[in-house]
């Protein structure tokens, strides 16, 4: 869900962010543990160097702290009960389609060419097929970047 906020406003609207260096902060946070926070981090470097990244990092840890102690303990009771129980299965199925239309937004993006087209195609595949880790996807598709450049 972040993404979409990232990117509706840091690219879109106060263009602090090229679609390119967006796509580059995703792939960096995938690459490493805490996909969002390293996301956000990177993305705070980018718009305000140090300071930045420095806020964007305690701006998205604090909340999460704040609303699991506040919300963990009412959780179980919430599922005990009909519509809160409900509410929350929503709130899932938005976040799903949500992930959905921002990683179809960033394929997209990403997507431009014939060799990318190739690519996001056989990392696909070897993904569902042999359910193999992101990072093997993320260092074979830097290797067939690098690769496509060297050809070119």
């Amino acid at each position: 869900m972040l993404l979409a906020f990232l990117r509706a406003d840091l690219v879109e609207r106060t263009h602090g962010l090229t679609e390119p260096q967006l796509i580059d902060a995703v792939a960096v946070g995938q690459f490493t543990p805490g996909p969002v926070f390293t996301t956000a981090t990177l993305v705070g470097y980018l718009v305000a160097s140090l300071p930045g990244a420095l806020v964007a990092t305690i701006g998205i840890f604090l909340p999460s702290f704040v609303l699991l102690a506040i919300s963990g303990p009412l959780i179980p009771r919430l599922r005990r009960s009909r519509p809160p129980a409900a509410f929350l299965d929503g709130v899932n199925v938005a976040a799903l389609a949500l992930m959905v239309v921002v990683g179809l937004q960033l394929g997209r993006a990403a997507i431009v060419d014939v060799p990318t087209a190739i690519l996001a195609m056989a990392s696909a595949t070897v993904l569902f097929r042999w359910r193999v880790n992101s990072t093997w996807l993320v260092l074979g598709g830097a290797i067939a970047g690098v690769g496509v450049q060297w050809a070119r």
